[in-house]
C-alpha cells in the first residue's frame, strides 16, 4: 500500500509538468516564433570630414653646424709675444688688436732701411745730374764717349739701388706691421694658445688662436639619392625652404637657404652632402652643434589630410571606416604619408569630402550603423550630428 501511494504521488507531479510545459507552448504560439530580441542601438561615434589644403613635402636629416668663415692665427714674423688683447669666447670685429709682438727690433730694421733709402736717393740725384752734365758735355764733343757711358752707367746702377732700398723699406715696415695680429675677420674668439711671455715664429705647428665668423653658420647634412633626385638635382636645390631646430628646441623655427651641394655622391652611403646657410644674430649658434634639418619640396602640392586616431591597423595594413550617407560604415585601405601640422596625408584611398570615423575605431564595425557626431579634422566639434551625404560619401 505504501508503494501504491508513491506511485500516484509521482504521477501527479507529472502531470503537473506536463501542463506547465503546454502552457509554455502556448505562449511561444502566441508570441509568433522565436522570442523578438530587441535591436541594438547605433554607436555614438564623432565623425569627421576629409580634410584637402596645399602642402610641402618635407624631409627629415640630422646635420651638424659649421662655421662660414674660419681662421688659424698664426705669427708672420718672429718675436716675444707683448700682450694678448682679446678675452676667449669674445666677440670681435674686424680689424681688432688680438695679439702684439715685441717691435723693437723691426722698428730698428725700419730706421735702418730708411737710413739706406736716403742714401740711395742721393747718390740716385747726385748721378743723374752728372749724366745731364755728360750729355751737354758730349753734344759739344767735350767728353769723350767712354766717360759718357761710365756717368749713364752710373746714374743707372744709382736708380736700380734706390729701388732697392725702397723695397727693403717696404719690408721692414710691413715686419713691424706684423707684429701687431688683428683680426681678419668679425666673430668669435677661441681661447690663447700662447701666452704672453712665449717666442713665437712662423712655420709654428699650432696656431695662435682660433676665430670664426658668428653672423650666419653653415648647418651640413646629408641628403639620400633619390631625394637629391627628387628636390635637388633639377636646379641644385634654388628656391627649396629648408628650416632647422637645435637639440633643445621644438619643432624647426629657424628658416634658411640653401648654399651649396657637394659635386659628388658618396657610393660608400648614398648620400650627397649640402649646405645650409642660416642668420646668427644673437650668436647662439656655433660650430659643432647637432641640427635637425628639414628640406622641402619647391612647390606645395594639393594633399588629403586625416587625424592619426582615424587609422587603425590591420597587420601591414592601414585602414579607416567611412561613413556614406545612410551613416553606415565601410572599411577602406589607405596609403599614408608625412604628417603635417599634426594631421596626417593620404596618398591613396581617400577624397576629400568624404567622412570617417575618428573617435571610436574600436566600438564599430564595418557595416553597423552609427550615430555620427560631426567633429572637424582636428578633434573640434562642430555644429549638429549627422549631415546629409555629399556626392564623395556616395562614391
Amino acid at each position: 500500500m505504501p508503494q501504491l501511494k508513491k506511485r500516484l504521488i509521482i504521477a501527479a507531479a507529472l502531470a503537473g509538468l506536463a501542463g506547465l510545459g503546454g502552457t509554455a507552448a502556448v505562449f511561444y504560439a502566441h508570441a509568433g516564433g522565436a522570442p523578438a530580441m530587441a535591436a541594438p542601438a547605433a554607436a555614438s561615434v564623432e565623425v569627421a570630414e576629409v580634410a584637402s589644403r596645399p602642402v610641402t613635402d618635407w624631409q627629415s636629416y640630422s646635420g651638424r653646424l659649421e662655421a662660414v668663415e674660419r681662421v688659424e692665427l698664426r705669427p708672420q714674423v718672429s718675436g716675444v709675444l707683448t700682450a694678448v688683447h682679446f678675452k676667449d669666447g669674445s666677440l670681435v670685429k674686424k680689424g681688432d688688436l688680438l695679439f702684439s709682438i715685441d717691435p723693437r727690433p723691426f722698428a730698428a730694421e725700419v730706421a735702418r732701411a730708411q737710413a739706406q733709402l736716403a742714401g740711395a736717393e742721393a747718390r740716385a740725384a747726385y748721378t743723374g745730374a752728372d749724366l745731364a752734365r755728360g750729355e751737354r758735355l758730349l753734344a759739344e764733343n767735350a767728353v769723350s764717349r767712354r766717360d759718357f757711358e761710365e756717368k749713364q752707367n752710373a746714374a743707372r746702377e744709382a736708380a736700380a739701388a734706390l729701388k732697392a732700398a725702397q723695397a727693403a723699406l717696404k719690408v721692414a715696415e710691413l715686419n713691424l706691421e706684423y707684429t701687431r695680429i688683428t683680426a681678419p675677420i668679425s666673430g668669435r674668439m677661441s681661447r690663447a694658445e700662447v701666452t704672453v711671455g712665449n717666442l713665437v715664429a712662423p712655420g709654428n705647428a699650432a696656431p695662435l688662436t682660433t676665430l670664426v665668423s658668428a653672423d650666419s653658420i653653415y648647418a651640413a647634412f646629408d641628403v639620400d639619392e633619390q631625394s637629391y633626385l627628387k628636390y635637388v638635382s633639377g636646379s641644385q636645390g634654388k628656391g627649396l625652404p629648408i628650416r632647422m631646430g637645435l637639440a633643445d628646441e621644438s619643432g624647426h623655427g629657424r628658416e634658411g637657404r640653401l648654399s651649396s651641394v657637394d659635386n659628388r655622391l658618396d657610393s660608400t652611403s648614398g648620400t650627397i652632402r649640402l649646405r645650409a646657410v642660416f642668420d646668427n644674430p644673437d650668436g647662439r649658434l656655433v660650430p659643432g652643434l647637432y641640427a635637425r634639418v628639414r628640406l622641402g619640396s619647391e612647390a606645395p602640392r594639393e594633399a588629403v589630410l586625416v587625424d592619426e586616431k582615424a587609422v587603425g591597423t590591420d597587420q601591414d595594413k592601414r585602414f579607416v571606416l567611412v561613413v556614406d550617407g545612410k551613416n553606415r560604415t565601410a572599411y577602406r585601405e589607405v596609403r599614408l604619408g608625412a604628417v603635417q601640422e599634426g594631421l596626417r596625408v593620404v596618398e591613396s584611398g581617400l577624397k576629400a569630402g568624404e567622412r570617417i570615423v575618428v573617435n571610436g575605431l574600436q566600438r564599430v564595425r564595418p557595416g553597423d550603423e552609427v550615430a555620427p557626431q560631426m567633429v572637424s579634422m582636428g578633434g573640434r566639434e562642430t555644429a549638429g550630428v549627422a549631415r546629409a551625404a555629399s556626392p564623395a560619401d556616395k562614391g
